[in-house]
């Protein structure tokens, strides 16, 4: 998701050296023995594009000794290289023939049909440092009815409803929205929250009606009840006493600037006659620094509204030549008021402490985590999308949790604790391939002589590893749902207040786990050791398959463990409830806000979206360590371990900004920051701020022209451009529907206060049911529905217009009260649409096109990042905790993504479009292609743990290393060359170029070469296995090993099958990236 320079990624033809194994430009080290520079040089070389030092020498003839073929830069293979079965010319002479890369080719067959991969290849490899040897075929042909077919396989469910737009979907929609209101308002904790949201304007809208009350409050009373509405206290108690801090400052601040603005304008004769001037200027300051402030410092969103409320009613209210200082009092004195009457209901009234938001979350993610080991199952995506949604929504909850003060029994560091360890659980659960036949009942094998000593037929096999492992797994699953059962109920016990009716016993379900672990334990060691088993399980799928789904369980259970073990132990140490300052950095903290805010504000899918994109470019920016240098475009100074490791541009720009950067002059620090601030003033922030300055400003023209002033002051006009500021959004304009229900909304709440107002001929009793009838369904709409901005805009109007005519008496007629005061607010509904839509709009479909662009380019990375650290590592750097660790939040983030942009494609079904309807199915058929990449890009990561494919059976052969060096290089080099040129069609909006490097082809040399060495080496399969490792097998083979060594070879079989099946399922899913990005942009066609 990335978008400007975050999304650049170097694909680069990585180099595999025989010496330490590694590819650069795959996040190793660039350089070489023979790299000579200065030092102070060096970071200059790094940026340069074109070094002008490569000396570029005139290609030479050479001839192969059986063909007269001119090869250019390419250069002979190694004499002791063979081509395998891409060359016809060379015969393959493969002794033992690998099962791993048979199985592979079978999965590679459907991709090469129609394919003459046997071509003459007239030995000539391409072996120049940045260049990799591509292979093109005839793309497959595509039928646009079967991949629709498929894509809509992969829509989520709210896309099998009726459009939105239409009027059957309108009016049905309205109508489940009213049978859920009446069912969540009197059957859940909805109904304590919308009941304190309406005691709260209540209360301050009866105030209004004691007449010495609103004699003291003045003209503007209604801003007792606006005040009321801005921080209602259906809220938290830590997020209102929040709200109550930041509404107030911002009013001081709005106040303070409006006097200032005011005191200027009328301090001299000279500034009183243009004083219209003077309070523009003042307005555009302050708007244009809170609009920037609310886009970026979302922390403050509240206190920046109630300063620009103040801001407006301050220079825009009763305008006039001359001050009438009172009116600062008339704003503030009520606001100040209705902050306190919130307060005290969100106190009084069945109070939320803040744990119960928590505590709820919890609970879900453990009703997920039970469906999710309900096993054997189907591989349902439904279920995949929901873990995958409470990975990420527990992750929010924890944030609300730790941003705000609380009163609860959860300590913030044990929650944080307890959010990686559910975290950690969902990820293993999704690892589980819940498809097995391990519970099936399988029936005896007709009998067979054995073909080798100790080994039994497949089918035999699996029914011993059926019969041993059936009970203790199903025990081992039993446990580890009774555990995460009561573990919930332990969790519920602590969150709620006064837990009566719960009962759990969570040391019971901890022992029965442990007692469960212990018999799987006892059972898979007996089963190791029986003469039975095969010595290798690479020729055994069904095997192989069985190991997959029972290792995981395993994985899983020490995990649910863990968390069960947790949770106990935080019961243990409770202490009672007490008060839980605010934990979350400060850095941090000031960047977001809780959930009711987050709702209130508007725009929430939008939010979330662009808030994980921009934290997923920053992690993949990071991701980009070391950056790709030929080693012919210059040479590195050896520093003293003997090498000079690159930086990539981004740690090198952070290394200007922060001055560890040495060598680098105080101008061109001083470019770099100016660069810095005037790119940052390109972003959306700036953009936003020029938009609702240019809007208000225009709109509060006519208060400050002598000809317009009058019926201005008097139709309290300034509500106009208010709303503008109110509806504006920094990063969503909203639709045709929005502006009609908003506008609706508006008009219907400015009618029905006229009404009121009429009914009992100001009357405040009755204005008091008229009130309530309309204010409970719209303080609803406003507080809780998926449509707050409209909700927002009918109260406001409501409360406006009748307090204006209650406050005005019977002069001036209610009609023309309720038709000035709705117009104007109906106009600054409609100017904030339209301006959103003119300037700079959000437009969800392009947004969504350009997210599946950097999704591709963060896969890429994250391919490149795992290839250089778990798979062609140099043997002395090995994967480390860290390493891992990091990898987990990296795919944690991506996950988010995932759910992000399902969400956005949701928009995309509200937005109109003349051309066309807009087709959603190859976009989310691109989006479950991704994700089906990236679980395979897991798969790899985790398989590459426990089997490490770097070190091939002749790692001590330099030789023999070398000759993989080549189709290791093009397998990934291809896989990423194809990735960015995909990324690129999709962000530019261009068609796909017809033919492109086939992965297919290159995966399937790379398997053939590794038949051939391995065949070569006396038939061993095993890569990761050295000369000490071969006589280690046959000791273990021979029974003079020990349990956990047979279990140690066990698992690396099995992961070697699951590591080179994932690497094999990567270039199919390239593929499908491939023809549904073509449906998307479409493919360049001939002439």
């Amino acid at each position: 998701m990335a978008d400007g320079d975050a999304s650049k990624i170097q694909v680069k033809a990585p180099t595999v050296r025989s010496g330490d194994y590694n590819i650069e430009g795959t996040g190793g080290s660039s350089t070489s023995e023979n790299a000579k520079v200065p030092r102070q040089q060096y970071f200059s070389l790094v940026k340069q594009r074109k070094p002008k030092n490569v000396r570029v020498e005139s290609p030479q003839r050479q001839h192969h000794p059986g063909h007269q073929i001119y090869l250019g830069s390419y250069a002979h293979s190694t004499p002791s290289s063979l081509q395998g079965s891409l060359d016809a010319a060379t015969p393959r002479h493969s002794p033992v023939p690998s099962p791993r890369a048979s199985t592979s080719h079978l999965q590679l067959q459907h991709l090469l049909k129609s394919v003459d991969v046997d071509l003459e290849r007239y030995g000539v490899e391409e072996l120049r440092d940045g260049f990799f040897d591509a292979s093109f075929y005839p793309p497959l042909p595509r039928k646009h009815e079967d991949l629709m077919k498929k894509a809509t396989r992969t829509l989520p469910d709210s896309f099998k409803k009726h459009p939105p737009l239409s009027i059957q979907q309108f009016l049905s929609q309205q109508s489940r929205e009213t049978r859920a209101f009446f069912r969540r308002v009197t059957t859940t904790r909805a109904g304590v929250k919308l009941l304190k949201s309406f005691l709260g304007f209540f209360i301050a809208y009866i105030i209004c009606f004691i007449p010495a009350s609103r004699d003291w409050l003045g003209r503007y009373n209604y801003i007792l009840c606006i005040s009321a509405l801005i921080n209602h206290p259906g809220r938290a108690v830590g997020s209102q006493i929040d709200g109550a801090v930041f509404t107030l400052l911002g009013t001081v601040a709005g106040l303070a600037w409006g006097s200032l603005a005011l005191y200027v304008s009328t301090s001299t004769s000279t500034a009183r006659t243009g004083y219209g001037g003077v309070l523009a200027t003042f307005l555009v300051i302050f708007t244009t620094l809170i609009g920037w402030l609310r886009s970026v410092y979302i922390r403050f969103y509240q206190g920046v509204i109630a300063a620009g409320i103040a801001i407006f009613y301050t220079c825009l209210a009763n305008t006039s030549e001359t001050v009438g200082w009172r009116k600062v009092f008339d704003y503030g004195i009520p606001w100040v008021l209705g902050q306190v009457i919130c307060l005290l209901v969100a106190v009084l009234v069945l109070p939320d402490a803040g744990a119960r938001l928590i505590t709820l979350a919890l609970r879900e993610s453990f009703e997920s985590i039970q469906a999710g080991l309900v096993l054997p199952r189907e591989n349902r995506s439904s279920l995949k999308r929901r873990l995958a949604w409470q990975f990420v929504n527990i992750s929010q909850a924890v944030r609300d949790f730790t941003i705000e003060a609380t009163v609860s029994r959860f300590p913030p560091d044990d929650v944080t604790t307890l959010r990686n360890m559910v975290q950690g659980v969902i990820r293993s659960i999704l690892s589980i391939r819940p498809e097995t036949t391990l519970f099936e009942e399988l029936d005896a094998p007709e009998e067979r002589p054995d073909t080798s000593v100790n080994a039994l037929e497949d089918g035999q096999t699996v029914n011993l590893i059926c019969k041993s492992l059936q009970s203790p797994t199903r025990e081992l699953i039993n446990a580890m749902s009774e555990s995460v059962k009561q573990a919930d109920k332990t969790i519920l016990s602590l969150g709620v207040p006064s837990p009566t009716d719960i009962s759990y016993d969570l040391s019971a379900a901890l022992d029965r786990l442990q007692t469960a672990k212990k018999s799987f334990d006892h059972a898979d060691a007996v089963l190791i050791t029986d003469p039975k088993l095969p010595s290798t399980y690479t020729k055994s799928p069904d095997v192989v398959e069985l190991f997959l789904f029972i290792h995981p369980v395993r994985q899983t259970a020490d995990k649910v463990e863990s968390l069960i073990a947790h949770v106990f132990q935080m019961a243990a140490d409770n202490k009672g409830w007490k008060l839980r300052p605010p934990s979350y950095p400060v850095s941090k903290a000031i960047m977001r806000t809780n959930a009711q805010v987050r709702h209130d504000r508007g725009g929430l899918t939008a939010g979330f979206y662009f808030r994980t994109k921009e934290e997923l470019d920053k992690s993949m920016a990071e991701l980009q360590t070391t950056t790709y240098i030929p080693a012919a475009s210059h040479e590195l100074a050896e520093t003293q371990d003997g090498h000079l490791p690159a930086i990539s541009e981004y740690q090198q720009e952070q290394h200007i900004a922060s001055g560890k950067l040495k060598g680098i002059s105080k101008a061109a620090k001083f470019r770099y920051r100016l660069w810095s601030v005037l790119h940052r003033l390109q972003g959306f922030e700036s953009r936003f701020a020029l938009k609702v300055t240019l809007t208000t400003t225009l709109l509060s023209v006519p208060a400050w022209l002598p000809q317009s002033r009058t019926w201005w002051n008097t139709n309290e006009s300034w509500w106009a451009v208010v709303t503008v500021w109110i509806m504006m959004h920094p990063r969503v304009g909203g639709t045709f529907q929005d502006l009609f229900v908003r506008s609706f909304c508006a008009a219907l709440g400015a009618i029905w206060g006229g009404l009121a107002h009429a009914a009992g001929n100001g009357n405040p009793y009755v204005l008091a049911i008229f009130s309530a009838l309309y204010m409970i369904p719209m303080l609803y709409r406003y507080t809780q529905s998926s449509h707050p901005r409209s909700g927002v805009i009918g109260c406001i109007s409501y409360t406006v217009v009748s307090l204006s005519a209650y406050t005005a008496g019977p002069h001036p007629p209610v009609l023309l009260i309720a038709w000035t005061r709705g117009l104007a607010i109906v106009v600054g509904v409609i100017a904030a649409l339209i301006t959103n839509w003119l300037l700079w709009p959000f437009i969800a479909r392009r947004e969504l096109r350009k997210s599946l662009s950097a999704t591709l380019l963060h896969s890429a990375l994250l391919y490149r990042s795992i290839i250089a650290k778990y798979i062609y590592y140099p043997p002395s750097l090995p994967p480390s905790a860290s390493d891992i660790a990091r990898s987990e939040m990296l795919e944690g983030r991506l996950r988010e993504g995932f759910v992000r942009m399902r969400q956005l494609m949701e928009l995309t079904r509200h937005e109109m479009r003349l051309r066309a309807p807009f087709d959603a199915r190859p976009y989310s058929a691109l989006i479950a292609t991704c994700e089906a990449l990236f679980e395979h890009l897991v798969q790899v990561r985790q398989s590459a743990v426990y089997f490490q494919p770097g070190m091939l059976a002749a790692a001590d052969d330099e030789a023999a290393m070398a000759r993989l060096t080549a189709p290791r290089r093009d397998a990934v080099a291809v896989i990423l060359m194809n990735l960015y040129v995909l990324a690129c069609a999709l962000r530019a909006n261009q068609a796909v170029p017809r033919y492109l490097p086939s992965a297919a082809a290159a995966r399937r040399r790379l398997l053939d070469r590794m038949e051939e060495v391995e065949g070569e080496e006396g038939g061993m399969e095993k890569e990761g296995e050295g000369g000490k490792e071969k006589e280690k097998m046959g000791k273990v083979a021979s029974g003079s090993g020990n349990a956990e060594g047979v279990r140690g070879r066990r698992w690396r079989d099995v992961y070697r099958v699951a590591f080179d099946g994932a690497l094999t399922e990567i270039v199919e899913e390239l593929g499908m990236l491939q023809a549904f990005t073509k449906e998307v942009v479409g493919e360049v066609g001939w002439g």
